[in-house]
């Protein structure tokens, strides 16, 4: 209960304050390639129900669903890299924690099609948690491109930290902890396909 309050709060408070950021982000993004400012992607939330996650967009808009470790860097925009080694491209996410599909902090939503790490999350119990805007793993530096090691940590956070540990790891992720981990490939297996003005 404490915890959804403490979302809710901060969320609406982040929004208050972030949204000219946000604004400028936007059209960045509008402004260096073709498609909506907003990417809408179904992810994984609590129970394994599907909802849709907002993030501003980094890629070029024909580059499709794809984990970031599976894409290519050059489908990235040139403001796409700024916004993501910043992390300022997950602040409409600010929305999905309203809307109570995630936490400020918990374990990172996967696709529906990563299904070696939903297997890995349902054995460690991870999906009894809302997903998060940040978490523990991504404060560690381990993301998505190893999925046993991120559902071993993802494991640890859903079945043993609490409230003050959520403020702990909200305050490592603001002191820059995880900041700048982006790991696309640096060879493209799916590179972008189309061409933009």
């Amino acid at each position: 209960m404490l915890k959804r309050a403490f979302d809710v709060v901060a969320a609406f408070s982040g929004l208050a304050v972030l949204w000219p950021v946000m604004l400028v982000a936007a059209i960045a993004v509008r402004r260096g390639s073709s498609g909506p400012a907003i990417f809408v992607q179904p992810r994984l939330g609590q129970g394994e129900k599907l909802f849709d996650c907002y993030k501003l967009r980094t890629m070029y808009f024909d580059t499709g669903h794809w984990p970031t470790h599976e894409v290519g860097a050059s489908s990235i925009t040139p403001a796409g890299r700024l916004l993501r080694w910043t992390k300022i491209d997950e602040l409409p996410q600010l929305f999905n924690v309203i809307r109570g599909d995630m936490s400020l902090v918990g374990p990172r939503p996967c696709l529906p099609t990563q299904s070696q790490l939903i297997d890995d999350r349902r054995r460690e119990g991870v999906f009894k948690v809302r997903p998060g805007i940040t978490g523990l793993a991504q404060t560690m530096g381990v993301d998505m491109s190893d999925p046993a090691k991120l559902a071993r940590l993802d494991g640890i956070y859903a079945n043993e930290y609490g409230f003050l540990d959520d403020m702990r790891i909200l305050i490592a992720t603001l002191s820059g902890s995880g900041l700048g981990i982006d790991r696309t490939m640096v060879q493209d297996a799916r590179p972008h396909l189309g061409q933009d003005p």
